[in-house]
């Protein structure tokens, strides 16, 4: 049975590439460089989130710390919104990339190694809807879902490192931007090219400390999952529908609950070498509009 990420769907056969190996046996769990080859859309968004750093860091003139210029007020948009689709990318691919490598050929046939936004259950939920909640409100909502055959997965463990490595992924990525910050303006992270990267690295992990809480619909969950009773998977898959709509409507509208998210990504994201006060400083400038 096709399961999605968390939830159903149905089933479908394909051979899987092999690769010889020189002594004449036949590899079918490695993974071939052509297999996983970033799609042309993939290294749009990229493209996008290196042009936005360039406007930045070109066109910060360093004169003032809370006066941004129009060029590092749009390279500024377009890093954050730019990374912040790599990352979704990135976070689903890590899913896909574990699944393969413990036992779903699948995802290759889906198209998930290749970074394809297109490829996800539904690309405007993906990626367009998370953009503009990010745009609007600057919350890093989870994106898109890729479908995992759970029954071909070789293990429990194998299952939960599926769940793990999406928000993990957002882990290391937060991790490097910040040692990123560190290196190119270590004297004064507040600001500019540092400011923004700084920002985007705290959605990061505010994405990681959202999606690993164990509550239905969230990876936290999913990692959890394969070793609970019956009765409690049984009621995560009632409850996957509506418990993160009820979360995010929490984060949204109850101050405690968006509070207490982050203060622990704050305390994350400083213990893994972040400037928050960068941070902050790089969120001003990418909403710009509410000053």
């Amino acid at each position: 049975m096709w399961v999605m990420r968390y939830g159903g769907g149905y089933t479908i056969g394909h051979p899987i590439p092999v690769r010889r190996r020189p002594f004449g046996h036949w590899n079918t769990g490695g993974v071939q460089r052509s297999m996983v080859r970033p799609s042309p859309v993939f290294l749009g968004i990229l493209a996008v989130t290196i042009g936005g750093g360039l406007l930045v860091g070109f066109g910060d003139d360093g004169l003032t710390l809370f006066d941004p210029n129009a060029t590092v007020t749009a390279g500024t948009v377009l890093l954050i919104l730019g990374g912040w689709g790599v990352s979704l990318c990135l976070h689903e691919f890590g899913h896909a990339i574990v699944a393969f490598r413990g036992g779903d050929r699948e995802v290759y046939f889906k198209g998930y190694l290749t970074l394809d936004p297109r490829r996800y259950t539904d690309p405007v939920l993906s990626l367009v809807l998370p953009l503009a909640l990010l745009a609007i409100g600057g919350i890093p909502l989870p994106g898109g879902a890729v479908w995992i055959n759970h029954h071909a997965l070789k293990s429990k463990r194998v299952e939960s490192m599926v769940s793990l490595a999406g928000p993990l992924s957002n882990l290391v990525l937060g991790g490097l931007l910040s040692l990123t910050v560190q290196l190119i303006n270590p004297a004064f992270p507040y600001y500019g090219l540092a400011g923004a990267l700084s920002f985007l690295a705290l959605l990061q992990v505010f994405a990681f400390v959202l999606n690993i809480l164990p509550i239905p619909g969230l990876d936290g969950w999913g990692a959890i999952e394969p070793y609970l009773s019956p009765q409690a998977r049984e009621f995560g898959a009632k409850a996957r529908p509506w418990a993160p709509m009820i979360l995010f409507a929490l984060l949204w509208f109850f101050q405690p609950a968006q509070e207490a998210l982050q203060v622990s990504s704050s305390w994350l994201f400083e213990n893994l070498g972040g400037n928050l006060r960068g941070a902050y400083q790089g969120q001003g400038v990418f909403m710009f509009w509410r000053h």
